[in-house]
């Protein structure tokens, strides 16, 4: 999630056909000129979804997206017009299959400890059962990562009464390391108010962007190992760092490569790879590492800008290849009602990451 006002959009929006509702021939036409824009087609339109958090359980694909609304809450620079109330589950049994939304899984209603604001979530199974995590502001405005579980990776999910002791941010994204070991990453700038904690403490009066000292290391995601029963975290918060190809922090002026917001890790040969966004930049980065801590080596941006202003993305791999999943505003033209799509991945021989060009020019 992200949080510039709409007219910061960097790609430009699509025109739209300007024909009669009775002419058909004029309509597809138009149709078929406005989706020749975009690489790939949206997974659904019967509501509105972002954020798209993809996992294989139980031999499918499930697709934990944020859910969008028309709140009719003002646009600003905190995100307040990401106003979303609940969370519904899609699955499909294969890349290019038909999609089925299992419904609402989790609502702010339903969370004891909730104040507003359902953003990006994620999901893991351990020993039969899901766990949802989630970001949400609590009755004091700030915004903490709760968990609810289920037997079912469609859900329903019900929450813990209490967020996870010691979070904080926003944009929770969990991995399983190949011992069974999970990591949860999670933060974000800006709205995400990662800037606004210091020494575990929260400044409702601190910065509304980043740290506010542009040659020094940036502010970066941050990083727990969790508890045996995945409801805690197991030991003490770490940063993320990551670092340029002389060993050097990426610094809060370099925004083409700092960290934002909408951490994802994926393992490929060996390797961890380190994803986010660069917010206000609107490329999606990656850095490699030699373990789920990192340090994180930058190693480029392997998707351009979207159109609309936020960026936010999953990575799966499935049959043998790799898939991106992710989020645009083709349906709607507007930043904060958009829609999720696919599109596959690849690696190149030298272990970098082929670059995604989400609009055709």
């Amino acid at each position: 999630m992200n949080f510039k006002l709409l007219s910061l959009v960097v790609a430009t929006g699509v025109a739209t056909a300007s024909c009669q509702q009775n002419n058909k021939a004029t309509t597809d036409k138009a149709d078929t000129a406005k989706s020749s824009k975009f690489l790939s087609k949206p997974l659904v339109s019967h509501i509105f979804t972002a954020d798209p958090s993809a996992h294989v359980f139980e031999g499918k694909i499930y697709i934990y997206p944020s859910h969008d609304i028309e709140a009719g809450t003002p646009e600003n620079d905190n995100g307040d017009h990401f106003d979303m109330r609940d969370y519904h589950i899609l699955s499909m049994d294969s890349i290019g299959g038909k999609v089925t939304d299992h419904g609402v899984a989790l609502s702010v209603k339903d969370i004891p400890w909730a104040g507003r604001q359902l953003w990006a979530p994620d999901a893991a199974f351990k020993d039969g059962t899901y766990y949802l995590y989630f970001p949400l502001k609590d009755k004091n405005d700030v915004f903490k990562i709760g968990v609810a579980t289920s037997k079912s990776p469609a859900g329903p999910f019900k929450a813990e009464p209490k967020p996870i002791e010691g979070s904080f941010s926003i944009d929770p994204a969990v991995f399983k390391d190949d011992d069974g070991s999970h990591y949860i990453y999670f933060g974000g700038i800006w709205g995400g108010q990662l800037q606004r904690w210091n020494n575990g403490k929260y400044d409702a009066n601190g910065s509304k962007t980043d740290n506010q000292k542009e040659d020094s290391p940036a502010l970066t995601a941050k990083v727990a190992k969790l508890s045996a029963n995945m409801l805690q975290f197991d030991g003490g918060v770490k940063d993320v760092q990551i670092l340029d190809k002389d060993g050097k922090p990426l610094l809060t002026k370099d925004h083409d490569r700092r960290f934002f917001e909408g951490s994802w890790v994926h393992k490929y040969n060996g390797k961890y790879y380190f994803t986010y966004s660069t917010g206000d930049t609107h490329f999606l980065a990656y850095a490699i590492g030699d373990n789920p801590y990192g340090p994180f080596t930058y190693q480029g941006t392997f998707m351009d800008p979207v159109q609309g202003w936020t960026t936010h993305h999953s990575i799966i791999e499935i049959k043998g290849k790799w898939y991106i999943f992710y989020h645009d505003t083709e349906i709607s033209n507007k930043t904060h009602l958009r829609n999720i799509k696919v599109t596959e991945l690849t690696h190149n021989a030298d272990g970098s990451i082929e670059l995604i060009k989400p609009i055709k020019k």
